[in-house]
């Protein structure tokens, strides 16, 4: 009799369990209709490029972009998902359809473009050169050893004037120890990153200074808008996205995100969507 009361206890208390959960899920309403890669997530393929994206010891996305998609995930009641992914291959986990989106500060590009859609700019992210003497112009670079992180825009560009001189990291704080430890004389990488490293103690006796326009290095001349990169055929989710991230950008939760971690409020000024050729 003991035993039946008990089983009959925790099947009232499941149950119970059951329909709370059951009327939680009912009282969020989803802003947008979209399809996603798994029913109830935002599959995301999470580089690890802090402060932007990482994935933390709990296995939660985080960063300011994960933070971002963590409000855009409650307004859609959905949960978020976090696949690790290598720096340069977030895009064709979106592409292969192995992912919703990916994180990291990925630039609005011309290129990017082309295969996956853009999401309307979350924040902007300038080009800054790291040295311990303040340099800040492009011909200051010239016949320096140089580093810089993979996946930046102004990669190319940098290594057409640099050649064997121009060194590319798989992460910026690799790059960030050869610059202090003096194996490099230079190093090129987004303003934010340094700021958020020095607060945190590193980059000591380094100074970190906004590149000054170059036409022979593009992605001096505007700084880059990042985004969700996302599938072309999923408009739903495109559209979504958009619509959410505005209204994101208007309460100030954005900007609120940047502060939080460490950064400007004004990267939240992204201007109108523009495209880096």
């Amino acid at each position: 009799m003991t035993q039946w009361i008990k089983f009959v206890g925790t099947a009232l208390l499941v149950t119970s369990l059951c329909g709370l959960t059951s009327a939680y899920a009912a009282s969020c309403t989803p802003r947008h209709d979209f399809s996603v890669v798994e029913p109830g997530f935002i599959t995301v393929a999470a580089t690890t490029y802090a402060p932007f994206s990482y994935i933390g010891n709990s296995g939660q996305l985080g960063g300011i972009d994960g933070d971002i998609l963590s409000k855009i995930a409650d307004m859609e009641c959905l949960k978020i998902k976090a696949v690790l992914a290598d720096g340069g291959a977030g895009i064709q986990y979106v592409m292969a359809h192995k992912a919703d989106t990916t994180t990291g500060d990925w630039y609005r590009t011309a290129a990017r473009a082309r295969v996956v859609h853009l999401s309307a700019p979350l924040y902007v992210d300038q080009m800054a050169v790291y040295s311990k003497t303040g340099l800040d112009t492009v011909d200051q670079l010239i016949g320096k050893t140089l580093g810089s992180t993979e996946g930046n825009l102004w990669n190319a560009d940098l290594q057409r004037l640099m050649g064997d001189k121009f060194k590319l990291y798989p992460i910026s704080v690799d790059m960030q120890q050869d610059l202090t430890a003096g194996r490099i004389e230079v190093g090129v990488d987004g303003d934010s990153i340094g700021v958020v490293a020095q607060a945190h103690g590193a980059l000591k006796g380094i100074i970190i200074k906004v590149i000054k326009p170059d036409p022979r290095v593009a992605a001096s001349l505007e700084a880059g808008q990042a985004t969700y990169p996302m599938t072309k055929d999923n408009v739903a989710m495109a559209k979504a996205f958009d619509d959410d991230i505005a209204v994101l950008h208007a309460n100030g939760a954005i900007a609120g995100i940047l502060v939080a971690n460490g950064l400007s409020a004004s990267a939240a000024e992204t201007g109108a969507p523009r495209l880096i050729q």
